[in-house]
């Protein structure tokens, strides 16, 4: 069944009115018909079913058969502080950490970042996100954040934020999860990961991060790419802390 994300004000008692950029995936794309199913969801974790009930080019109107809450999300909400990144591998990242299960983006601009923050790309962006969102079953968009400073970031840090660091030899990302994460005091649902740009975080970087208490950690002998590292790390996390099951 065909999803579709829509303002929570188009839902109104059993029915949803639909009107937009959407009027053309049904009609055009998809070449649906009055009777034909599809599912809405208004970002906040639950989904409609909804049988159309008239289309044509300018709106829709459906009624709501069903209505349940999402099983997409994970129970732990990492919020990805992303360096930000060349277009490509940007959209990259945005696509498939929304398709994992991130909760939130939050690109930073940090020493060694190559790339310049474009804010006539965010709607794009979203449009990324959203798209992800509805492939992937997920019941709520991931929000992308405002860009901040490396040092701005990490005043946001508690003991839940952890920083990918190839310099980093003490620690790998299995300390993290078998002391850090394990422990009784940190709050398992939600976690911080930050992951640098092309030529990854700078000592001085890492040294900040410290001084705002954030771990760092390796993650192994082979260094990932910039696009690879926080999907990889976000995986593996997600999956030690049970967001794979059934």
């Amino acid at each position: 069944m065909h999803r579709f994300f829509v303002p929570g004000e188009w839902i109104e008692n059993n029915y949803v009115n639909i009107s937009g950029k959407i009027i053309y995936q049904l009609r055009r794309v998809l070449r649906l018909a009055p009777n034909s199913h599809i599912s809405v969801l208004d970002n906040t974790g639950w989904e409609y079913e909804v049988d159309i009930i008239s289309l044509n080019r300018d709106k829709a109107r459906g009624e709501i058969v069903r209505k349940y809450f999402s099983k997409g999300e994970p129970r732990t909400r990492i919020t990805l502080y992303q360096a930000f990144l060349r277009k490509s591998r940007f959209e990259f990242v945005l696509q498939k950490c929304t398709e994992l299960g991130i909760a939130n983006f939050v690109p930073i601009l940090s020493e060694r970042c190559v790339a310049k923050w474009d804010r006539t790309k965010v709607e794009r962006w979203q449009q990324i996100i959203r798209e992800a969102a509805e492939q992937s079953h997920r019941g709520v968009l991931p929000k992308l954040h405002n860009p901040l400073k490396f040092k701005d970031a990490c005043q946001n840090a508690d003991d839940n934020t952890f920083l990918a660091w190839e310099d980093e030899t003490g620690v790998g990302i299995r300390d993290i999860l078998s002391k850090r994460l394990k422990s009784a005091h940190i709050n398992k649902s939600a976690i911080n990961l930050f992951v640098g740009p092309e030529g990854g975080f700078s000592p001085a970087e890492a040294e900040l991060a410290h001084k705002a208490g954030i771990a760092t950690f390796s993650m192994g002998k082979r260094i990932l790419r910039a696009e690879t590292a926080g999907l990889v790390a976000s995986s593996i996390i997600l999956y030690e802390m049970g967001d794979f099951g059934t």
